[in-house]
């Protein structure tokens, strides 16, 4: 029997979520399976890959062929890695231990990038939050500026009602009492 390892799509419509799983090659996408060797998730930022390393290292040792997406996966896993180094071990290149240090420090690359990407998502999103507070802060000083001008402006007119108001009244006052001292 010709297996594969691909993934089976889960989730609701414009949320995927796929279980990755080791099926017949003639079953359908989403159909019957012989084992789940584990979940991906694209939905995060980086996607979530939860996978059984050792399942996956003995199906591929088994013969089972990934399909594409798997084989990224699977490659960005390590899986991929560990085999081509077994292979490498199998032929006499190198042995085991030399193997073993060289998958470590593989690994330890592998999750130095994988952190550097996940520190530089958190350090912009809080930039990008920071950027956003200064703007609104912006926004809302040339508001606030901008109606205490119209309140200068506006107590402004009402003073000058008042005087040009109370303007006549004094005139008027004025020339009443030069009238009476002249009388």
């Amino acid at each position: 029997m010709a297996t594969k390892i691909r993934l089976a799509r889960h989730g609701r419509k414009g949320r995927p979520f796929y279980h990755i799983v080791v099926a017949d090659s003639r079953a359908p996408r989403d159909g019957k399976y012989i084992e789940r060797i584990g979940s991906y998730n694209p939905n995060t930022n980086p996607a979530t890959i939860n996978l059984d390393f050792d399942k996956a290292l003995t199906w591929l040792n088994n013969g089972a062929q990934p399909t594409d997406t798997a084989r990224a996966i699977l490659s960005y896993e390590g899986v991929m890695m560990k085999k081509h180094l077994q292979g490498g071990v199998k032929k006499g290149s190198f042995d085991e231990a030399a193997a073993e240090v060289k998958f470590e420090a593989w690994m330890k690359e592998k999750e130095a990038k994988i952190n550097a990407k996940k520190e530089g998502l958190s350090t912009a999103a809080i930039d990008s939050a920071k950027a956003r507070l200064d703007a609104e802060t912006k926004v809302s000083t040339d508001r606030a500026e901008a109606i205490a001008k119209k309140a200068a402006d506006a107590a402004a007119e009402i003073a000058a009602a008042e005087a040009a108001k109370n303007a006549p009244k004094e005139e008027a006052a004025k020339e009443e009492g030069t009238e009476t001292t002249e009388a």
